[in-house]
C-alpha cells in the first residue's frame, strides 16, 4: 500500500467514511503547537519578567530568576493531576473531548499570566496570580500529552505509528519555536527596559488568542475511541458502567506504569535541559547575551523539528529500541563534555545545542509511540498520562531550577553530571525494553 493510500482512506462500503489521516494529524498537531507555545513562552521570557513579579533578595540578583523557575516547576507538578484526570476524560468521554478541554485551560492560563500584576503594585498578590496561572497550565499540559499522544497513534495507518507519533514533538517544537521566535522578535524591537515593563505580556496575550485558533481546528477532529460515543448514546447506562475507573490503569498495569517512568526519566531531563534551560544556562554560566541566546534557541529548535519525522520513519523500519539506546548512551557519555564546551561565543552554543538535538531525537521521535504501545485502549490515555507527567514533573520541570540552584550554590559543574547520570539510568531501562514497533495496538 502506498503512503498516499495509507494517509487517505476511501469510504467503507458498509459504514461511515473513516477519518482522513492528514486531517487527524493536523487537528492534533496544530492544537498541540498552540498549547505548547503558551507553555514555553514562560520559560523563554522568564528573564524579563522575574523582577516584575518577585522582589530581589538582599544583594542576590539570582533570587527573582530562581523564584520564577520555582513557579515553572510548580506548574509541572500539576501535570500528573492533569495526566490522570484529563486522561480519564479521554478514556471515558473520548480523545476529542479531552483535547478540547486542554486547549481551553491553556488559553485561560496564558491570559492570566498576561494580566499578572507587578509586585510593586500589589505585593504578594502578584506571585499568587502567577502561581494560579501556572497551575491551570500545568493541568492542561498533563492532559494534552495523554490525549494527543493517544489520538495520534490511534489515527496512524499500518507501519506508520512511529511517523505519526513523531509529530507529537514536531508540533511541540513548533510551539516552542514560535514562543522563542516571538521572544526574539520582541527583544529585537523593544529595549530591555520595555521588555521588562510590558513587552513580555504581548507574547502571553498572543497565546490566549492562538488557543482560540487551536480550538476551532480541533472541532474538525474525529473520535478515535468509538466506545466513547457508544457509551454517551447508551439509554440504559450499561455502557457508562463499563467505563474505566480513574486509577484503573495504575491498578491493573503497575509494571507498564513503572516502565513509562523509566523510559521518560532521562529523556525528559535531557529534553528540558537542551530545549528550555540551555539558553539560560549559557547566560548564567558563560555570560552569554540574552538576545543571542534566544536566537540560538530558535535556530536549533528549527533543526530539531526537521529531525523528528526522520526519527519516526527510521523507528518504523528498525524498531524503537535502537533509537532509545543511542539516545541514552549518547547523553550518558557526552552530556558533560558538551555542556563544558558552552562559552560566550555564538557558534559554541549553536553547535552544542544542535549536537544535543541529534541525540535527543532518538528519544523524542519515538516516545509517544512507545508509550501508547504499552497500554490497551481502554486505559491508554490515563495510563500514559499519570506516570509520564509525574516523571516529567520530577525531573524535567525541575531542570531549570536545579541548574540555577547548582550555580547559586557555587557548583555549576555538577549539573552536567546530573544529566548524564539520569540518562544512564534510562539507558539500562531501554536495554530491558521489549520491541513494540511491529506489535498491533492492544484493543
Amino acid at each position: 500500500m502506498s503512503s498516499a493510500q495509507q494517509i487517505t482512506e476511501d469510504r467503507a462500503p458498509d459504514g461511515p467514511r473513516p477519518p482522513s489521516r492528514l486531517r487527524q494529524l493536523a487537528a492534533a498537531s496544530v492544537g498541540n503547537a498552540v498549547e505548547w507555545y503558551d507553555w514555553y513562552a514562560y520559560s523563554f521570557l522568564a528573564v524579563y519578567f522575574a523582577d516584575q513579579v518577585f522582589p530581589k533578595g538582599a544583594g542576590n540578583s539570582l533570587v527573582p530568576l530562581l523564584a520564577t523557575f520555582g513557579v515553572f516547576a510548580v506548574g509541572f507538578f500539576m501535570r500528573p493531576v492533569g495526566g490522570l484526570v484529563l486522561g480519564a476524560v479521554a478514556d471515558r468521554r473520548g480523545r476529542r473531548a479531552a483535547l478540547t478541554l486542554t486547549i481551553l485551560l491553556m488559553g485561560g492560563g496564558s491570559l492570566l499570566v498576561a494580566l499578572t500584576p507587578t509586585y510593586a503594585a500589589t505585593g504578594v498578590l502578584a506571585p499568587i496570580v502567577l502561581v494560579v496561572a501556572r497551575l491551570v497550565q500545568g493541568l492542561s499540559v498533563g492532559g494534552e500529552f495523554a490525549a494527543s499522544t493517544t489520538f495520534l497513534v490511534e489515527s496512524a495507518g499500518p507501519g506508520r505509528r512511529g511517523l505519526f507519533s513523531s509529530f507529537q514533538y514536531v508540533s511541540t517544537t513548533l510551539g516552542q519555536l514560535l514562543a522563542s521566535g516571538t521572544g526574539a522578535l520582541l527583544a529585537a524591537l523593544l529595549t530591555e527596559r520595555q521588555m521588562g515593563q510590558w513587552g513580555w505580556r504581548i507574547a502571553f496575550l498572543g497565546g490566549a488568542l492562538l488557543s482560540l485558533l487551536g480550538l476551532w481546528i480541533r472541532r474538525g477532529a474525529q473520535e478515535t475511541l468509538p466506545q466513547a460515543a457508544d457509551a454517551a448514546e447508551s439509554p440504559d447506562g450499561a455502557q457508562r458502567a463499563a467505563r474505566p475507573g480513574l486509577f484503573e490503569g495504575l491498578r491493573r498495569h503497575p509494571r507498564q506504569s513503572l516502565l513509562i517512568c523509566g523510559i521518560t526519566a532521562g529523556g525528559t531531563l535531557a529534553y528540558y535541559t537542551w530545549t528550555t534551560y540551555l539558553p539560560t544556562y549559557a547566560q548564567v554560566n558563560a555570560g552569554f547575551d540574552k538576545g543571542d541566546a534566544l536566537t540560538v534557541g530558535t535556530l536549533s529548535l528549527a533543526f530539531f523539528a526537521l529531525l523528528q519525522p526522520l526519527g519516526g520513519l527510521l523507528s518504523d523500519r528498525i524498531g524503537r529500541k535502537p533509537l532509545l539506546l543511542a539516545f541514552g548512551l549518547g547523553f550518558a557519555v557526552l552530556s558533560v563534555p558538551l555542556l563544558h564546551l558552552v562559552t560566550g561565543a555564538f557558534v559554541s552554543l549553536l553547535l552544542v545545542q544542535c549536537a544535543g538535538m541529534v541525540l535527543l531525537t532518538g528519544y523524542t521521535s519515538v516516545a509517544a509511540a512507545v508509550n501508547a504501545e504499552v497500554f490497551p485502549a481502554r486505559v491508554r490515555a490515563a495510563g500514559i498520562g499519570f506516570p509520564y507527567s509525574f516523571t516529567v514533573a520530577l525531573f524535567g520541570g525541575t531542570a531549570p531550577y536545579v541548574g540555577t540552584w547548582f550555580k547559586q550554590a557555587g557548583h555549576p559543574d555538577l549539573f552536567p553530571w546530573y544529566v548524564a547520570a539520569l540518562c544512564l539510568v534510562s539507558f539500562f531501562v531501554y536495554l530491558a525494553l521489549p520491541e513494540t514497533a511491529r506489535r498491533p495496538l492492544e484493543e
